[in-house]
């Protein structure tokens, strides 16, 4: 499985010939028709934060719907309740243009044929009998659903004692471990000599992020801190940075959602309050064990914890897309957070394989240069 955004030319040539087979990472035509031509499978993502469907779909318009999938990567609990999964990617597709038996295959039997799933994808005597029932193929919404043959979900609902579950183990839970808890001193980073540093800048709608050089002594200038906590081996290291595009203006938000290290990510206001929410946000991700919070004045404003490992919860689906939907009304009206899906885009700015630059416990990284890099310019 490819991980290969922007990769084209000699470049992209050396990496398939490595073995790569797909790619989930294309954000523009160009990009995935190259992939394509070349014998890659394109995973059309349209997630939380990334939404790359409405561009990309014009590649199954024009050469139909071989080597293309549909994925979402990620999708949170209130966009799956708000919007669904896959099928808002299938619902979506048509609405670019797709024939309905198209996009149902690019969800369908071609996933199923690339992960070598033999058994499934079709409806065909030896297949396994998962089968989405529609009253309508207008709106695509299912009235049934069938896993192997069993009725699982039914207008809407989950069919009681159809979807098993058991509870995680102990050993998933009370993930978060520091060397002791950092106070504001310890996430307060010194601008460089006259002012100006590398800052980490976001966009709606993508993972990339590009390399900016900005003034971070101007509290207006848009720039944020961000840090990074080591979380796993009580090692003590704190990558500390700055980021632009989350228009977080005072407080602080922290996640220990964090691909694919999922340490302790804070962000704060560039104010000198800044590193005192911070270190009150790492403290209580601590104390639930991993989750996601919003803190202003040193006070915990919302929070959705997640024990089990500091990913996931035990509690019901609408439990959790209700706080997530909380936390994020949070922080837009108490901490000037402007950006869609704020944690989700945090989650991936610790994933050091996405350009332009990323942050890790170690630091700054500059991914084009697969290099860690100061925040000093130059």
């Amino acid at each position: 499985d490819g991980h290969a955004p922007g990769l084209t030319g000699p470049a992209l040539d050396a990496y398939l010939a490595a073995g790569v087979e797909s790619d989930h990472e294309c954000t523009t035509l160009e990009e995935a028709e190259e992939k394509r031509r070349k014998g890659m499978w394109i995973f059309i993502r349209q997630g939380s934060a990334s939404r790359n469907l409405a561009d990309l779909i014009p590649a199954v318009l024009r050469h139909g719907t071989e080597r293309i999938a549909l994925c979402t990567d990620d999708r949170e609990p209130d966009t799956l309740r708000a919007d669904g999964h896959l099928d808002d990617c299938v619902r979506l597709a048509v609405g670019c243009g797709l024939a309905i038996e198209e996009a149902l295959v690019l969800a369908t039997a071609n996933p199923a044929q690339y992960h070598h799933f033999d058994h499934l994808g079709w409806l065909a005597p030896g297949y396994q009998a998962d089968v989405l029932c529609f009253g309508s193929l207008a709106g695509l919404r299912p009235d049934r659903v069938y896993q192997a043959g069993r009725l699982v979900a039914s207008d809407g609902q989950v069919v009681p004692g159809a979807v098993p579950s058991a509870p995680a183990p102990e050993w998933m839970r009370g993930s978060v471990h520091l060397a002791g808890l950092p106070g504001p001193g310890a996430l307060r980073l010194q601008p460089p000599p006259g002012g100006q540093a590398k800052v980490i800048g976001i966009e709606p709608d993508t993972l990339s992020t590009r390399h900016l050089v900005l003034d971070v002594t101007r509290p207006d200038s848009g720039v944020a801190r961000i840090a990074v906590a080591e979380r796993h081996l009580q090692t003590g290291r704190i990558g500390l940075g700055y980021v632009h595009g989350f228009g977080l203006a005072r407080g602080a938000i922290a996640s220990t959602v964090a691909h694919d290290a999922h340490n302790c990510m804070l962000v704060g206001s560039l104010d000198e309050s800044g590193p005192a929410d911070m270190a009150v946000a790492l403290a209580r991700l601590a104390e639930l064990g991993g989750g996601q919070v919003a803190v202003l004045g040193g006070q915990v404003l919302a929070e959705v914890a997640l024990p089990i490992g500091g990913l996931m919860s035990d509690r019901p689906g609408d439990v959790v897309a209700s706080e997530l939907e909380s936390l994020e009304r949070v922080t837009a009206e108490a901490l000037g957070v402007a950006i869609g899906a704020p944690f989700m885009h945090l989650s991936f700015l610790g994933l050091s394989v996405i350009p332009q630059l990323r942050i890790t416990d170690l630091g700054l990284v500059d991914v084009d240069n697969f290099a860690l890099t100061s925040v000093a310019p130059g």
